[in-house]
């Protein structure tokens, strides 16, 4: 049985970040948005690991930006910055990332979509 997803929602005041439900090793995240299209899509549920290797430039990670610590997104890492990560969407008509809020704190790497085309998340030279 899959865990339960987390639903990420685009970057607006009107919805909560779930962030305290990332705890376990592999994490459910339902996508909300078309920031990271073509990558990921909105509707698209994929597994998040908290801990294992250290995140690096061009993963997707599941992050919290500082300025809005109460959103929790889905971007790409593009560099370390001030202690945290500097983040873009991979749609680039979508500038809800970190051009908007600045640093993020990552919470998670995304590994894996399983629904609905199943398969590995690319990780991109940038």
């Amino acid at each position: 049985m899959l865990p339960q997803p987390v639903e990420v929602k685009p970057v607006t005041a009107d919805h909560p970040a779930e962030a305290s439900r990332l705890r376990r090793p592999l994490t459910a995240v339902l996508v909300t948005g078309p920031s990271m299209a073509p990558t990921l899509r909105h509707g698209d549920a994929v597994l998040v690991r908290v801990g294992g290797r250290p995140i690096r430039a061009g993963d997707v990670v599941v992050a919290v930006f500082r300025t809005r610590p109460d959103l929790l997104v889905v971007k790409r890492a593009v560099r370390s910055q001030d202690g945290g990560w500097w983040l873009r969407g991979d749609n680039d008509l979508i500038t809800d990332d970190s051009r908007a809020y600045g640093v993020a704190d990552v919470r998670g790497r995304v590994v894996a979509r399983y629904w609905p085309r199943p398969g590995r998340v690319p990780r991109r030279q940038l």
